[in-house]
């Protein structure tokens, strides 16, 4: 996982939490939409970078994946 996913994933948690405490939803299916658009503040700054860009910055690469092939190179 790069830095930019880990930001990416950051964006949308704080934008779920945010939303969230301006909504203040009463049950499952109202937090369930504040999730969605909490995820789509993120996949709109995903979209946009991505065509700054020129590139795809989501990757298959895991968090765990790295650190083990960083693990490996010491």
């Amino acid at each position: 996982m790069t830095n930019t996913e880990l930001i990416l994933n950051m964006l949308a948690e704080a934008s779920t939490k945010d939303i969230s405490q301006a909504i203040n939803p009463k049950n499952f299916k109202e937090s369930q939409k504040v999730a969605q658009q909490g995820g789509n503040v993120a996949k709109v700054a995903l979209k946009e970078l991505e065509d700054k860009t020129g590139k795809k910055v989501v990757t298959s690469i895991s968090a765990k994946t790295l650190l083990e092939n960083k693990k490996r190179k010491e």
